[in-house]
């Protein structure tokens, strides 16, 4: 069974700890079996968790037996990791151990040099000390989380209930991630990045809310929608099209559509055998090596893997 160990630090925030702890322990398999095993350590027996004391069971020792560590954040992001906590990231980094962090966990993981040379996020309000105290990390504020493989950031809160079922997703594919996020009463894939939390105009009054163009939008992906055209069905400018696009999700009309077609994409391929350049064609790009291009730039790998990966359910 496969092992998740959650570090619970001095001052470890309560929600942080706790996302890991519930996803991957709720987490059941097709036959209902559990799909891990999920130990809380630490460097004390008992963690100031702020309001109240947490016992913990396990030591640093555990994380020499797991296959992922999730690291949560702690109230001082400023403050020194000990350091039989670093050399103990550190060596299961060097062992291939799967890393992630927890919205302030990234300062943890950068500490122990986990994120040098790496893309990573935290809290946006954390995401320029971050950059600032560690020059090396290709810090990105305006997103949910980053997956570099090996090791893995999240951004501020819930943002780590995004990360934990990808994970999940990674581990057993979609049926499994979509039980987990059914589970707990999230959707598996959210719209958009942390930018949309950042500093966006409050929401639209009724009559100028996106969401029925959204929708539109989704029901036409296999068109061609210029920005012309969808402002045109908008009834709005493009200029002002634009503008509200990043208003009310954080992005712009072309980068929301590439998101929504790959979403789409990664559906039809874990869900039919319908070759490449079809599903291509019904998600709305021009061409297969266009769609190949886009899916592995954005995914991370190509759509035959991808498929491979999460068609089936891999084994517990």
């Amino acid at each position: 069974m496969h092992t998740v160990a959650v570090l619970a630090l001095q001052c470890v925030i309560p929600f942080d700890l706790a996302i890991p702890v519930d996803v991957f322990g709720w987490t059941r398999l097709p036959d209902g079996s559990p799909g891990y095993r999920v130990l809380v350590c630490g460097p004390a027996g008992e963690v100031d968790a702020g309001t109240f004391t947490i016992r913990v069971r396990h030591g640093l020792a555990a994380l020499a037996d797991a296959d992922t560590i999730v690291v949560p954040g702690v109230a001082d992001e400023g403050a020194p990791i000990p350091g039989d906590v670093r050399d103990a990231l550190r060596a299961a980094a060097a062992r291939g151990t799967r890393i992630a962090s927890v919205c302030a966990g990234a300062f943890t993981l950068a500490d122990a040099g986990l994120l040098d040379g790496l893309r990573a996020t935290t809290h946006w309000v954390g995401a320029a000390e971050l950059a600032a105290r560690y020059p090396a990390i290709d810090v990105d504020p305006g997103v949910l989380f980053v997956d570099n493989g090996q090791i893995l950031t999240s951004a501020g809160a819930a943002a780590g209930l995004d990360l934990c079922l990808h994970l999940v997703r990674r581990d057993y594919g979609s049926a499994v991630a979509a039980d987990a996020a059914r589970f707990s009463v999230t959707p598996l894939e959210r719209d958009g990045g942390q930018a949309q939390f950042i500093a966006h105009e409050p929401p639209a009054p009724d009559g100028l809310s996106l969401q029925p163009l959204l929708a539109w939008l989704e029901e036409n992906l296999g068109q061609e929608l210029t920005l012309d055209r969808i402002a045109r069905q908008a009834s709005l400018s493009p200029r002002t099209l634009s503008r509200r696009f990043r208003e009310q999700t954080g992005t712009t009309p072309q980068q929301w559509l590439t998101r929504v077609r790959l979403r789409r994409a990664q559906h039809l391929l874990e869900t039919t055998g319908h070759p490449v350049e079809r599903i291509a064609a019904q998600t709305g790009f021009p061409s297969p090596s266009t769609f190949r291009d886009r899916f592995k730039r954005l995914v991370g790998v190509s759509p035959a893997a991808y498929r491979s990966k999460f068609r089936a359910t891999p084994a517990a």
